[in-house]
């Protein structure tokens, strides 16, 4: 694909999550957080500050402790990368409930924009299908990431796994709490368990 031709990531989380109900969505590392959180802050958003390469690990553990929630994980090429031995487990796991998103700039954005494997010789959605994730595609358009969209909120035919390339541009951070305490109460609070 073109760089003319590359999605802006955050019209794509936008629509991602315009149409997310119940969702409990966690945010990967860096960009991907800052993305949902210009989306909208929400007390069923997870961002992960810290961790790289764990958003998936905790989307999993999410998923299989509330099966009737979709659960969202939007995360980075980078981020994914490191933690692709998680895509096995889902794989294994194969909660129906669960839906992960790539945002692949081809780049590690958080230090540097170095580039990543992913725009040489690494195909994030053949490991996904070679880890058991049959539902795993890549989105090339905003009319396909439409719609997709309402699809995240089946809790039964997953897990989904979606490659979004997109542009590089450094946008303003958004952000939200970073208060790690505060976030998990607040979404403990939203799925009705008590603070801890």
């Amino acid at each position: 694909m073109s760089k003319a031709n590359l999605l802006e990531r955050r019209n794509v989380v936008s629509a991602l999550l315009s149409g997310r109900k119940d969702a409990i969505v966690v945010g990967g590392l860096g960009a991907s957080t800052y993305d949902i959180a210009a989306a909208g802050d929400h007390e069923r958003n997870f961002y992960l500050w810290g961790g790289m390469g764990g958003a998936v690990m905790i989307g999993l553990g999410v998923a299989l402790a509330q099966p009737k929630l979709p659960v969202v994980v939007i995360t980075g090429d980078g981020e994914m990368l490191m933690g692709m031995g998680s895509l096995a487990t889902v794989g294994l796991q194969k909660p129906g409930n669960l839906t992960i998103i790539v945002l692949d700039n081809e780049v590690y954005g958080e230090t540097g924009g170095q580039a990543s494997h992913t725009g040489a010789n690494t195909d994030l959605v053949g490991v996904a299908k070679a880890c058991g994730i049959s539902d795993a595609r890549s989105l090339a358009t905003m009319a396909e990431i439409e719609a997709f969209a309402p699809s995240m909120q089946d809790v039964s035919a997953g897990p989904r796994f979606v490659s979004v390339k997109i542009d590089s541009a450094n946008l303003e951070r958004v952000l939200a709490s970073r208060d790690g305490g505060y976030i998990v109460t607040r979404i403990r609070g939203a799925l009705g368990f008590d603070p801890i």
